[in-house]
């Protein structure tokens, strides 16, 4: 069992839950994610570990509420118990030793370059977080970002920061040189922006992919990603791949595989709990 010990809301739709898990927080490593089941019959689900601490033994998860599960976690309250969380699972992020890293972030997927920033800044790598969101009340994590290097926040509509998408402030970077590595991590086709952005400069560029997932240990095959033509698993060969690796398409396709359940399962969801959206 674990309790939920703290509860935030980051944007209108992204929440962040501190829950007790302390063999969890004690060996997790950047990039890493849990496998969570919020109770007896619950949908297994896979969220990043977007922070810990270890003497509290508590870890974080920041929850984009879009499915009937999230919206379950997200509607959950401090004292509340999330019945089984597995992990950590999956490979650590492999952190840059030295040089510049740019991390880039669009909308929760900022909560998952957050650790991977904490680490780099940790080996006194330089570190350019770059981070996104329709409007200012869309972005999150920029505090906790400025404590590992220099941000530069863009919305859509122009409300903070700069006007425009991450990929042009990511271009401009590129474009004056002295990058060693990319880090992005947000939706798919953000991603796939990122990695094509790169290419014609040969700047490594790492993903986090958000395949479907349901046992986290390369059972089931639901996470298979195709990396340079052959097939991978989410959940044991990555999360993380080479972004220029990635057949995005393919990607793409298939997590809409299951949408239409996901849709109609959210709508019996929010028909018996009116309250959640009132």
């Amino acid at each position: 069992m674990h309790p939920i010990v703290s509860k935030t809301q980051l944007s209108p739709n992204v929440t962040r839950l501190v829950v007790e898990a302390p063999r969890i927080a004690e060996i997790r490593m950047p990039g890493q994610f849990v496998i969570v089941r919020r109770g007896p019959g619950g949908e297994r689900i896979p969220l990043t570990i977007a922070d810990v601490d270890k003497s509290a033994g508590t870890i974080t998860l920041v929850i984009q509420a879009v499915g009937k599960t999230t919206h379950e976690l997200t509607s959950m309250n401090v004292g509340d118990v999330i019945t089984d969380i597995a992990g950590p699972l999956g490979n650590p992020t492999k952190v840059l030793e030295s040089g510049h890293a740019v991390c880039v972030g669009g909308g929760v997927g900022t909560a998952v370059v957050y650790p991977i920033a904490q680490a780099l800044a940790a080996n006194g790598v330089k570190v350019t977080s770059i981070i996104g969101g329709r409007s200012k009340e869309w972005v999150i994590c920029e505090e906790e970002l400025r404590a590992c290097g220099d941000v530069i926040v863009c919305t859509d509509d122009g409300s903070y920061g700069r006007p425009g998408f991450v990929t042009e402030a990511l271009k401009e970077l590129c474009e004056a040189g002295g990058v060693d590595e990319v880090y992005a991590v947000g939706p798919v086709p953000m991603m796939r922006a990122c990695s094509e952005l790169t290419r014609p400069y040969g700047i490594k560029t790492t993903v986090s992919l958000n395949s479907i997932m349901i046992d986290g240990t390369g059972m089931c095959g639901g996470c298979r990603v195709s990396i340079d033509g052959k097939t991978e698993y989410a959940c044991v060969d990555g999360p993380e791949f080479d972004g220029h690796k990635v057949d995005f398409r393919q990607m793409a396709d298939r997590l809409t595989t299951y949408r239409e359940f996901e849709q109609a399962a959210l709508a019996r969801w929010t028909d018996e709990h009116p309250q959640a959206h009132s």
